[in-house]
């Protein structure tokens, strides 16, 4: 009895150790010498990583979505012009961290920047940035990408003219009931919403589409769900700001605009990036441009975000930023200065400190992990 009860917590403590791992994954342009994707061993105990694999080479993959099995991963290739944008599949070795190209298909719009895959894994719905328009792309059994079944146009502009000459599609994110798709469209201060059927053949229905709209010359970007509660968060790159919504109807009410900089800030505006923590209690942004910084912000029970916090994210353009399954840890993919920062956080405050625990990397602009 003794050795079966020792065996047995020997199994526990072992499952205990590889739950605190997850595989990390950093997306990057390709133009200084990085080979693509990139996979590292996370402890979401010490915040370190480890190096495991690489793709041999495909070309500025900035964003990645996985399965839900995560068997797969996904990436856009951002690319235009002459080299049409394009997205690609891997397969990933859940037990090695290895991954491989499968397969891929263009988009129909340059520079796609960003991905995303509805529950069913029968669809990848993708922002092409340059081309703004949104496209659809079905899902084969075996995991690769079949070739395009739906392209959305947008048109239009706004108040910017260097930045919003033209519609610039910078998101595609689902709700959370996977009804309808919201579209953040950067160049026509826009958030499209168009209801999605993942059965269908072309899944996304323009005839109803809605919209709101942001402030002209805002630029919407990114935008998260609030975990918990029927709210919607927009940050809006070219003010610094964030726009709260409450989500109705299958629709956005705005009640909040908050600046992400402070309000003595006179340097040029950038904001990126977006996420809610875990519990749902605080809210994080990345500004670029002058700043480099990180926001931190609490989340009041009807959803007002309140001022906590600001801090430099420990390098140079803060592009995408990810808080680990765990909570306890928040990153920032810094392109311009070649790293990974990786910042312990205090769930009980919301605050941030800088572990000292940097990933060298060249030009990294998405992380993701996976259990």
């Amino acid at each position: 009895m003794k050795k079966i009860w020792g065996f047995g917590l020997l199994m526990c403590l072992s499952h205990l150790s590889w739950a605190q791992n997850f595989y990390l994954l950093a997306g990057t342009y390709t133009g200084e010498g990085s080979k693509g994707i990139y996979v590292y061993q996370f402890d979401s105990k010490t915040g370190k990583a480890k190096l495991l694999s690489s793709t041999d080479s495909t070309t500025n993959p900035s964003f990645l979505t996985v399965s839900a099995n995560g068997k797969f991963i996904y990436a856009v290739n951002e690319t235009g012009g002459d080299d049409p944008g394009y997205v690609s599949a891997f397969s990933f070795d859940k037990k090695t961290g290895k991954i491989k190209l499968m397969n891929s298909q263009k988009t129909g719009g340059d520079h796609p920047c960003y991905i995303t895959i509805d529950k069913t894994n029968k669809w990848l719905l993708v922002g092409n940035y340059s081309g703004g328009n949104v496209s659809a792309l079905p899902i084969r059994k075996d995991g690769s990408i079949d070739s395009l079944a739906q392209l959305v146009q947008h048109t239009g502009s706004s108040a910017n003219q260097e930045r919003q000459e033209k519609a610039h599609v910078h998101a595609t994110v689902l709700s959370p009931d996977q009804k309808y798709l919201f579209t953040p469209d950067l160049g026509i201060d826009k958030v499209m919403i168009y209801p999605f059927n993942a059965n269908a053949k072309k899944p996304l229905k323009e005839a109803g589409a809605k919209y709101i709209k942001s402030l002209p010359g805002n630029g919407p970007r990114h935008m998260e769900f609030h975990p918990g509660k029927k709210l919607a968060y927009l940050i809006e790159e070219l003010s610094g700001t964030v726009s709260v919504y409450k989500y109705v109807n299958d629709n956005l009410k705005f009640f909040q605009r908050i600046s992400t900089h402070p309000k003595d800030y006179k340097g040029s505006k950038g904001s990126a990036d977006i996420h809610i923590s875990p519990d749902g209690k605080f809210l994080y942004a990345t500004n670029r441009g002058d700043a480099n910084t990180i926001t931190i912000f609490s989340i009041a029970n009807d959803g007002r975000l309140s001022w906590k916090g600001y801090m430099s994210t420990g390098g140079v353009h803060p592009r995408n930023f990810m808080i680990d399954p765990t909570g306890n840890w928040l990153l920032v993919a810094n392109r311009d200065s070649d790293n990974i920062v990786v910042l312990k956080r205090n769930k009980q405050t919301g605050l941030l400190r800088n572990t000292g625990n940097d990933v060298k990397l060249s030009m990294p602009v998405f992380l993701k992990m996976i259990k």
